[in-house]
């Protein structure tokens, strides 16, 4: 079957809009083709700085035909009425038509037979189409088109389009449109220096190989293997290895058609600035790597460009160039380093007097005194000292006003970590400056010290409960202040560092600390539904079963996230068992039961059976079964022995079933079938030591 190759070649393209727009490319292609009944067998799209790429395979040379039928007038209707329907479905008389037979009366049916198209003829329809309304962020209109009203916009002026259709063996076809007076054709262009002629291509293969040949590697992964191994050989080579950031050679990826690494040097008396300092200065302005001596771990002087030409000095006026920026950019990091290191900490915090955190809840001033305040509660809970979480709590954010993290905003928290240790703070201080903002995400560290533990949970916590108290919670997709994401870090707090924290306590101490006024009931028990609703997407992304999560919280106050884990772990355990699987099916029916009875007698069925009211042997077995269990799963909770509470409710199972199998609940004596619901409502009861067995799916 044919394939489609179609190149749109322009000038430069942002790096950062690639990827998404050869996404967007072949997303938009194909979903033409399916709607138009051409399904391929694959597509593959493609972008380098100057063009966007895409090939698909395996394309129908024909729609395929189609036959309708469409239902008309009833005979006996009007002139106007059928000379429409003969209009609308082409037959030239009611004779064509047939007649179905219709209980309302009998109808015209036109059987309208539709011959597919050429492929070739309907990708030249739908391409000008997506060419036109191509999602970019920005676009522009260039020379003459500019004043024009409708003219084509694109990201960069379009130079050419390439679109070829044809199967491996023969001659393809050129996709026959044009746009703003570009026509589709065959040709390309290589590199912009190195190859800048034009190249006639015919297919996906021979597009390739000779873009290859005139120095540009279409593929951007390709473009970003090349780029990572030469820079390593080229470290390697000199005694040093390469710090790897697969960000950064992404990004360069999408800068080059044509990778070649080279090295450069900058003065070594730079390398008295904090080596993140020193890799955000060179990656931030000239999109260069660095690297590191592997005897110290420490950076060396060295910095890795890529070039996109082959220079005729071996790069020697590139790695110049570079060089004179980088040391230019470095001067001012010292400078910026050595100037923030006159100023201590504490004396920038009168600042945040007049910086605004949110207009609802105050300054950054009074957000800093309630974490203090915070901290001094939350710290003992979690093993810290008070007094050092407080002093951490202080300090953790001065270095928002530092001069490095006004240029270099992503090393926030890590600068107050180096500044606190060099005005003489304590090493768990200093640490909690740059922990307190972790984890940033599921895959981010936790932080194991105990200040900074403290001072992260008290600063997530704040935030929560302050949006929450305004009413700023997130809603569907949209989540400004990063709520979730809090969330989630108290959780991996709490759990990865299996603290005993009551989050119901935490929360209200943090509201008490807002001059918002909000319910101090209901906020932190809707704040607590939202982190049971946060952990069961973090359980159910390890594996876990988020109905389980429900099954727990139902119990009401389970506000301890460590002890909510362990018994969701221990209830999924259980459930994997016969005797766990088989109780939650006899613990169903009973709910079942109860359900459908408490609703037919309109009363609930509470209170203690009468045992004198027992009649077979099987219900004075499960109430014997029920007492048991509830005595010696009670006492395993309560120490907090999830695995044995689960053991003990294992032995409800033969019990439960015995009964249902021999007792019929309800029982024509009215005072027998309530003795009975009630034992059923003792099961309810019994599990419910251990989790809500309603909530359990299946």
């Amino acid at each position: 079957m044919p394939d489609l190759l179609l190149e749109l070649f322009s000038e430069e393209i942002p790096a950062r809009m690639q990827a998404k727009a050869a996404d967007d490319l072949r997303r938009m292609v194909t979903d033409k083709l399916v709607a138009e009944g051409l399904v391929y067998e694959g597509a593959k799209a493609f972008a380098t700085p100057r063009r966007l790429a895409l090939t698909v395979h395996g394309i129908p040379a024909r729609q395929p035909d189609l036959k309708t039928e469409r239902k008309g007038p009833k005979i006996g209707a009007p002139d106007a009425a059928v000379q429409g329907f003969l209009k609308a479905t082409g037959l030239k008389s009611l004779d064509e038509a047939k007649i179905q037979k219709d209980p309302k009366g009998d109808f015209y049916i036109a059987l309208i037979e539709k011959t597919g198209s050429a492929a070739i003829d309907v990708i030249a329809e739908i391409l000008p189409v997506i060419i036109r309304t191509f999602p970019w962020p920005k676009s522009m209109r260039w020379g003459e088109r500019s004043a024009r009203s409708g003219a084509l916009t694109w990201v960069r002026p379009l130079h050419s389009i390439i679109a070829t259709f044809g199967i491996e063996t023969e001659e393809p076809e050129i996709v026959k449109f044009s746009i703003d007076g570009i026509e589709a054709g065959q040709t390309t262009r290589g590199h912009r220096f190195m190859a800048p002629a034009e190249i006639s291509v015919r297919r996906f293969e021979d597009y390739e190989a000779k873009l290859k040949a005139a120095k540009v590697v279409l593929d951007p992964q390709a473009r970003k293997d090349i780029i990572l191994a030469d820079a390593k050989e080229l470290a390697f080579a000199q005694g040093f290895e390469l710090v790897d950031d697969q960000v950064l050679a992404d990004e360069v990826a999408g800068l080059v058609e044509w990778p070649v690494a080279l090295m450069g040097s900058f003065d070594e008396e730079y390398l008295s600035i904090p080596d993140e300092v020193i890799r955000a200065t060179i990656r931030n302005n000239q999109k260069c790597f660095v690297v590191r001596d592997p005897k110290t771990g420490k950076l060396a002087n060295r910095f890795i460009p890529t070039a996109n030409i082959e220079a005729t000095d071996g790069g020697k006026t590139i790695i110049g160039g570079n060089e004179r920026v980088i040391r230019a950019r470095l001067s001012d990091a010292k400078f910026f380093y050595e100037t923030d290191l006159k100023t201590k900490l504490e004396s920038r915090l009168p600042k945040f007097e007049q910086i605004v955190f949110h207009e609802k809840l105050g300054t950054q001033a009074a957000r800093i005194k309630r974490i203090e305040r915070l901290v001094a509660e939350i710290a003992p809970l979690v093993g810290g000292d008070a007094a050092k979480a407080k002093r951490a709590a202080q300090l953790a954010k001065a270095d928002l006003l530092t001069e490095v993290v006004g240029e270099f905003p992503e090393l926030q928290g890590l600068m107050g970590k180096y500044y606190a240790l060099a005005q003489g703070e304590d090493a768990s201080v200093a640490a909690a400056s740059e922990e307190h903002y972790k984890p940033q995400g599921p895959a981010d560290r936790v932080p194991t010290d105990a200040v900074s533990v403290a001072v992260a949970l008290a600063d997530k916590l704040d935030t929560l409960v302050g949006f929450w108290a305004i009413d700023e919670k997130p809603t569907g997709s949209k989540d400004p202040y990063a709520l979730r994401r809090a969330a989630l870090g108290v959780i991996r707090l709490i759990v990865e560092n299996t603290l005993r924290l009551p989050l119901l306590a935490a929360a209200k101490s943090a509201l008490a600390g807002l001059s918002v006024k909000a319910d101090a009931e209901k906020l932190p028990n809707d704040l607590l539904a939202f982190f049971a609703d946060r952990l069961k997407v973090q359980l159910r992304e390890q594996g876990a079963r988020h109905d389980l999560v429900d099954a727990v919280f139902s119990l009401g106050g389970q506000d301890d996230l460590l002890m909510v884990v362990r018994r969701v772990e221990a209830l999924g355990k259980f459930l994997e068992t016969d005797d766990g699987r088989n109780l939650l099916a006899g613990t169903k029916r009973a709910n079942n039961i109860l359900g459908i009875e408490e609703k037919k007698d309109k009363r609930s069925f509470d209170g203690a059976p009468d045992a004198g009211l027992y009649q077979l042997p099987e219900e004075k077995a499960l109430a014997a079964a029920i007492d048991q269990v509830k005595g010696e799963a009670g006492a395993a909770v309560a120490r907090e022995d999830f695995a044995a509470a689960m053991s003990a409710m294992a032995k409800l199972r033969p019990a439960v079933d015995a009964f249902f199998d021999k007792v019929k609940v309800n029982d024509d004596e009215p005072k027998v079938r309530e003795n009975r619901l009630k034992l059923l409502n003792e099961i309810r009861a019994a599990t419910r030591a251990v989790a809500d067995f309603s909530k359990i799916e299946g």
